[in-house]
């Protein structure tokens, strides 16, 4: 799930593909320095690769990261922390950038794409641009939330990370995930106890039962994860 373009690419050939990584390193304490024998295969396979040379890709596989194209209404609420950004990216192109059938629909409809991403600092925010871009340009369907970790507080005083950001909206994601808004994960898997948390804070205070409705969510197909 480093994929972070539509089938179409982003030059719309429907021939290339855009990935979004980074170098996996492993520093070790006794070496004071990297150690070679513990980096990512796959991310420094590619961040040594240089322009013009061959490489073989498999996939896509898997079908968590999809959007549901059968509702132009539907809520898209995207969590990410550093490059799981990648399928954002896809989604939020094929709805606001590419001309589709589906992007033209959204535009028109009511539903909202509500991206949070959380990053260390504000030099770490993974494109940028092109989020502003799409905010000037669709500000009735584009939601845009930060969570700095190193620049921004929470409201206890600590550091702000995505699980903070998102609790603060912690009635309306529960209020637009039961009116059936898609709600997805990409990055750490340390963000998730904090939303769950946080969700299951909001069915105590409504008389509800957090698996209950977790599982009524997931069985509808609107709860997407793909951590690590």
């Amino acid at each position: 799930y480093s994929i972070a373009s539509s089938r179409y690419g982003d030059d719309m050939t429907g021939t290339t593909t855009t990935l979004c990584v980074r170098r996996a390193t492993y520093w070790c304490p006794e070496l004071k320095a990297d150690d070679p024998a513990k980096k990512g295969v796959c991310s420094n396979y590619l961040c040594d690769s240089k322009p013009g040379d061959d490489v073989k890709l498999t996939g896509p596989s898997g079908k968590v990261m999809l959007i549901p194209e059968k509702d132009p209404n539907v809520d898209l609420i995207m969590v990410a922390t550093g490059t799981g950004i990648a399928p954002y990216r896809s989604f939020i192109r094929r709805l606001f950038v590419e001309k589709t059938p589906f992007g033209e629909a959204y535009t028109k409809g009511t539903g909202q794409a509500w991206l949070f991403l959380g990053v260390a600092n504000s030099d770490a925010l993974l494109y940028d641009d092109e989020w502003q871009s799409v905010l000037k340009a669709h500000p009735k369907n584009f939601k845009l939330d930060y969570a700095l970790s190193r620049e921004q507080k929470n409201k206890d005083g600590g550091k702000m990370y995505i699980q903070d950001k998102v609790a603060e909206y912690s009635d309306e994601i529960f209020t637009r995930m039961d009116n059936g808004a898609h709600m997805y994960f990409c990055g750490l898997k340390g963000m998730m106890p904090g939303i769950t948390e946080m969700l299951e804070g909001v069915c105590k205070e409504k008389g509800l039962k957090w698996e209950d409705k977790l599982t009524q969510w997931k069985k509808a197909g609107q709860w997407h994860v793909e951590v690590y």
